[in-house]
C-alpha cells in the first residue's frame, strides 16, 4: 500500500490562504457543511480555473488532498503543490503511482480532491468529457462522492463567483458507469441552480442554455 500523501502543510497554509481568498474574491458559497467530517469522501467537481479547488477547501476544516497535473510540480511554485498534499499526476499515460497515492488517501479514510474533467474546461460546452477517476475511486474504496459546482469569474470583489456544494452520495451497489453518470448529472443541477440564482459569466448562461435545448 501507497504512502498517505501527507495534510499536515495543508492545514498550516489553508487558513491563510481562506483569508485571503476570501477577502479578495468575496465568492458566494452553497451547501457548507456538505463535506463530510470523517470517512472517506471525493471531493469532485467542474473545472474551470486553477484556483477552484480554495472554493472547497475554505468550506471545510478537513485537509484535501487534490489530484494535479505534473506541470505545477515543476518551477518555482513547485514547492507549493508539495507542501500542500497535492498528488502529482503525469497525464500522458496511466499514472499508478499517483492511483496508488490516491487510494492511499481513501483508504486511511481521507478526503481526495479530484476534477472528472481532468483538466480545465476551454470547450463551449457546459462540462468537458467526464473521466472515470473520481467514481473508480469511489467505488473501490467504499467512498462518499461530494459533488461540486463552480460557476462565475475569478476577479477582485466578484459579484459572480460562486461555489455550490451538493449533498455527498454513496456510490454503493453503482458500476463505475452508474456513479460517473449520477456525479455529471448531480455537477449539472448545482450549476443551473447556480445560474437560476444569477451567479455566472454570459458564455455560462449560453452554454447552459444550449445544453437545455
Amino acid at each position: 500500500m501507497a504512502n498517505k500523501p501527507r495534510t499536515w502543510g495543508y492545514k498550516l497554509l489553508a487558513p491563510v490562504l481562506s483569508l485571503a481568498f476570501k477577502a479578495y474574491y468575496s465568492p458566494k458559497v452553497f451547501g457548507k457543511g456538505n463535506i463530510p467530517e470523517k470517512g472517506a469522501v471525493v471531493v469532485a467537481g467542474n473545472h474551470k480555473h486553477v484556483l477552484d479547488q480554495c472554493l472547497a477547501a475554505i468550506t471545510t476544516h478537513r485537509a484535501i488532498n487534490y489530484m494535479a497535473k505534473a506541470e505545477y510540480f515543476k518551477g518555482s511554485f513547485a514547492w507549493f503543490f508539495k507542501f500542500a498534499g497535492c498528488i502529482c499526476v503525469n497525464r500522458n499515460g496511466h499514472d499508478e503511482e499517483a492511483k496508488a497515492s490516491a487510494n492511499a488517501v481513501l483508504e486511511n479514510g481521507g478526503a481526495l480532491g479530484i476534477f472528472p474533467e481532468g483538466t480545465r474546461n476551454k470547450t463551449d460546452n457546459l462540462l468537458g468529457e467526464f473521466k472515470f477517476g473520481a467514481a473508480s475511486l469511489a467505488c473501490k474504496n467504499g467512498a462518499m462522492i461530494v459533488p461540486v459546482a463552480v460557476t462565475g469569474e475569478y476577479k477582485f470583489r466578484s459579484k459572480t463567483l460562486c461555489s455550490r456544494i451538493g449533498t455527498p452520495f454513496s456510490t454503493k451497489g453503482m458500476t463505475v458507469e452508474q456513479a460517473n453518470k449520477k456525479l455529471h448529472d448531480e455537477i449539472v443541477k448545482l450549476i443551473k441552480e447556480n445560474l437560476d440564482a444569477g451567479y455566472g459569466t454570459p458564455e455560462e448562461f449560453e452554454r447552459a442554455a444550449r445544453y437545455i435545448a
